[in-house]
C-alpha cells in the first residue's frame, strides 16, 4: 500500500512541475470591479528639497464610494502624501478611512506610482496606478477586504473637485 500511495504522489508531482513549465503560463489572474471611490481634496501643500525629493500633501476632506457589496462615505481627515522625484516620478500614499452605509469603518492604505516618461518608440507615456489595502472588521461582512488583493485605476472627473478611483479586486 505504501509504494502505490507513494506512486500516487509521484505522479501528481510530475503533473504539477508539467503545469509549472508552461511558458508563458496560460493561469493570468483576473480582475473582479470592487468599488469606485470618489474622493474630495483639498489645497496641496509642499515640502521642498527634502533627503528624498519634494514631497506634496494633498488632503482627503470626504467623499462617496460604492460597489457591488458596499457603499458610504469617506471620512475627513486623511491625506495623499506624494514624494515627486526629478526623474519625473512620484511615490504616493493616501492613507484615509471609509465608512459603510450600515455604520463600519474601514481603513485604507492605498500606494501608488506616477510615471511621466517615454515608451518604447520614444513617445511621451502617462502611468498612474495604485494597490489598496483595506483592513475591514474580521467579523464584519466586509471582511472578505482583508484577505484579497487589489489595484486601482485613478480617474479624472470634469466637473468634480477630486479624483476618482475604480477599484478591481485580484481574484
Amino acid at each position: 500500500m505504501l509504494k502505490k500511495e507513494l506512486l500516487s504522489v509521484l505522479f501528481a508531482l510530475l503533473a504539477l512541475c508539467t503545469h509549472a513549465q508552461n511558458y508563458p503560463p496560460n493561469d493570468a489572474p483576473q480582475l473582479e470591479f470592487a468599488l469606485q471611490l470618489r474622493v474630495t481634496l483639498g489645497e496641496a501643500f509642499s515640502i521642498d528639497n527634502t533627503q528624498h525629493g519634494r514631497r506634496t500633501v494633498i488632503p482627503i476632506t470626504g467623499g462617496t464610494f460604492e460597489g457591488p457589496q458596499l457603499k458610504g462615505t469617506i471620512m475627513n481627515g486623511g491625506a495623499d502624501y506624494q514624494l515627486n522625484g526629478a526623474d519625473g516620478r512620484t511615490e504616493l500614499e493616501a492613507i484615509y478611512c471609509i465608512k459603510t452605509d450600515d455604520g463600519v469603518y474601514i481603513h485604507v492604505r492605498n500606494r501608488g506610482i506616477i510615471a511621466n516618461g517615454k515608451d518604447a518608440e520614444g513617445k511621451p507615456s502617462f502611468y498612474f496606478r495604485c494597490a489598496p489595502q483595506f483592513e475591514a472588521p474580521s467579523d464584519s461582512k466586509y471582511g472578505w477586504m482583508n484577505n484579497a488583493l487589489f489595484l486601482c485605476s485613478p480617474d479624472f472627473s470634469p466637473g468634480f473637485q477630486g479624483i476618482v478611483l475604480n477599484v478591481w479586486k485580484v481574484k
